[in-house]
């Protein structure tokens, strides 16, 4: 799931949290922290080129397959590049648009103004009278109010979850609509709405929105959806009357007359049809193939180019997410042990050249991160009334997974993850890992096609020396997503990306809430009173200093959780293989590359 890289997903639906300064008055921005960076009269925003050509198409690689044109709804495997910000929202826009390049700061789109008081007790909005659909119709508050209770009634969980925080909805005058919120709605809570699709009330087929189709659905995006291919590939046309094209927000942004998303079975095809030039960027996450794997002609000749982008946000959690729903993963013991015999040094030696480094937080490679001190006075005073919640090596800052030698037959390294599972209960009989009752311990892997297959292979040999079982299980994209989606699964390969500002998205990833909705993130089947309690103050921490205590502690309890089998941090820099007609602006924001703000240049 990504150019090519599965991990991004999860970034896509990642919004950060944190507290706001006090507004006087309607404003032309919002910033979570503080202030936003850009003034009033800002002319563009400064990751994109204001002068950038428009013109020419790009071609989008998507692992995968896709039986709707809905990206809001549960049903059915959501097309990409409609509404996600990967490829962009192309075809559906919100109230606000987010700046990659501050923390989490959002400027004017539909909305041209926004207001809100300290406590975050209301949000209202001045809609731009400029702002249209695509076909000509004007968007009006109506239309806001209309979208609002189409997605709280048939939308995404996470949809539900942050338009139920509103007590009261008003429309004001002819462009105003102020939504009033519950009084435990949380600080970040307001700010969300400004992230939802807004969509026109006049020509949606509300009561079978709920269900999958491949009609295609009329949004106020720079781009309409000019054909499909059911599964294989979309084709996006640039709307010559786009009515936001001169904003300074999306000055620089659109660039390409034509947008393909083409759908493939596995990395590997990807990867080749890059080489043919039927895809125009190729996200690279293979070390070996990164170094060495570039000798073709058009490489060779300068034809396709490789640049390498710095990240500068926290590690996240790359990992095999264990269910928990699953009796073999119910006790935390077991899932630590099964985290400990990873032997991450043979793997990161023999499959990824030592480009890797193990991820050791949450918040790896950031002031969020717990990893490597003790918890102060603050967080303990937070986690005190959860006493069991963190583990002790965890709580003052010594823990360290284990470490093998690397060879691959390190004794010590199987007899520590032996001893743990032991004291879960289990014993050896007959070379076989049985529990009380006698029952081997068992579990499936289960991997969206190919990719992962060499580094499972590697977890399952060292777990076998113990007499484990754990089997792949591959299959393809439909399949995949589907059981994703219903929990269907016991371990797969999870990237939880991170932000500067971790909030809401959390809900969705751990809060006891989402542990029975089908088509959430809480992957794991979380729920800890522990857990949303921390959720909780981060989302309401008043300072910068609350946050990061709230953030910490949390960063505690998930690892205490051992959820996930930790690996590395895939994104710590982006790798991307371009086809030298692309062309990109001179500054990446803190976010990496946006591929909205790239253009085509014929030599």
């Amino acid at each position: 799931m990504r150019l090519s890289l599965l991990a991004v997903l999860a970034a896509m639906f990642a919004v950060p949290a944190g507290p706001i300064a006090a507004q006087n008055g309607p404003s032309h921005a919002i910033a979570m922290h503080g202030e936003a960076a850009l003034p009033a009269d800002f002319a563009h925003l400064p990751y994109a080129n204001p002068n950038a050509p428009k013109g020419g198409r790009i071609d989008y690689a998507w692992q995968g397959s896709f039986d709707s044109l809905n990206p809001f709804i549960v049903q059915g495997d959501g097309a990409r590049g409609l509404f996600d910000q990967y490829f962009g929202n192309n075809v559906f826009e919100t109230l606000l648009m987010r700046s990659r390049d501050e923390a989490f700061t959002l400027y004017p789109l539909i909305a041209d103004s926004v207001e809100t008081d300290d406590e975050r007790s209301f949000i209202a909005f001045t809609i731009n009278p400029l702002a249209r659909f695509s076909d000509g119709q004007p968007i009006t508050p109506e239309d806001v109010v209309f979208s609002m209770e189409l997605l709280l009634e048939k939308g995404r969980p996470n949809y539900q979850n942050w338009i139920k925080a509103v007590e009261k909805t008003e429309i004001v005058g002819q462009n105003g609509i102020r939504f009033t919120m519950k009084p435990d709605a949380g600080r970040e809570l307001p700010l969300l709405l400004s992230q939802l699709p807004i969509l026109p009330k006049h020509a949606i087929d509300a009561e079978n929105f709920h269900r999958s189709s491949l009609k295609p659905m009329i949004g106020s995006g720079p781009y309409v959806i000019e054909s499909v291919r059911p599964g294989e590939v979309v084709v996006l046309k640039r709307n010559p009357d786009y009515w936001a094209k001169d904003i300074p927000t999306k000055r620089g942004f659109d660039n390409y007359d034509e947008i393909r998303i083409n759908y493939m079975r596995d990395d590997n095809t990807i990867f080749e049809s890059f080489k043919r030039g039927l895809t125009s960027l190729h996200a690279e996450t293979d070390t070996g193939r990164w170094a060495t794997g570039y000798d073709f002609p058009a490489f060779r000749d300068g034809r396709v180019l490789r640049e390498e982008f710095e990240t500068r946000l926290p590690s996240g959690m790359y990992g095999y997410v264990m269910n928990t729903r699953r009796e073999m993963f119910a006790d935390r013991t077991v899932r630590q042990s099964l985290a400990g015999l990873l032997d991450f040094e043979w793997a990161n030696r023999n499959l990824y050249n030592d480009a890797y480094k193990r991820i050791r937080s949450y918040y790896d490679g950031s002031d969020l991160s717990s990893f490597g001190f003790p918890a102060s006075d603050a967080e303990r005073e937070l986690l005190a009334p959860f006493p069991d919640a963190v583990l002790p090596e965890i709580m003052n800052g010594t823990y360290q997974l284990p470490v093998s030698d690397g060879s691959g037959r390190d004794r010590e390294f199987l007899r520590l993850g032996l001893e743990g599972l032991q004291s879960a209960g289990y014993r050896m009989e007959d070379g076989k890992l049985v529990d009380k009752n006698g029952k081997q311990l068992s579990f499936e892997i289960l991997l969206n096609g190919p990719a992962g297959q060499s580094l499972a292979m590697s977890w399952t040999r060292t777990l076998s020396r113990l007499g484990i079982v754990a089997n792949m299980r591959i299959v393809d994209s439909a399949q995949y997503f589907q059981r994703q989606r219903t929990y269907d699964f016991d371990v797969m390969l999870m990237n939880y990306t991170s932000s500067l500002s971790p909030g809401a998205e959390q809900l969705a990833r751990w809060g006891s809430a989402t542990r029975d909705l089908d088509g959430t993130y809480n992957f794991a089947g979380v729920a800890d009173p522990a857990v949303d309690a921390l959720i909780d103050r981060l989302l309401n921490a008043r300072s910068q200093d609350e946050f990061v205590t709230a953030v910490r502690a949390y960063d505690r309890v998930l690892m205490s959780g051992a959820y996930v089998v930790p690996l590395y941090n895939p994104l710590t820099n982006s790798w991307i293989a371009h086809w030298k007609q692309y062309k990109r602006p001179d500054v990446t924001p803190i976010y990496g590359p946006q591929f909205q703000t790239w253009w085509y240049e014929a030599d």
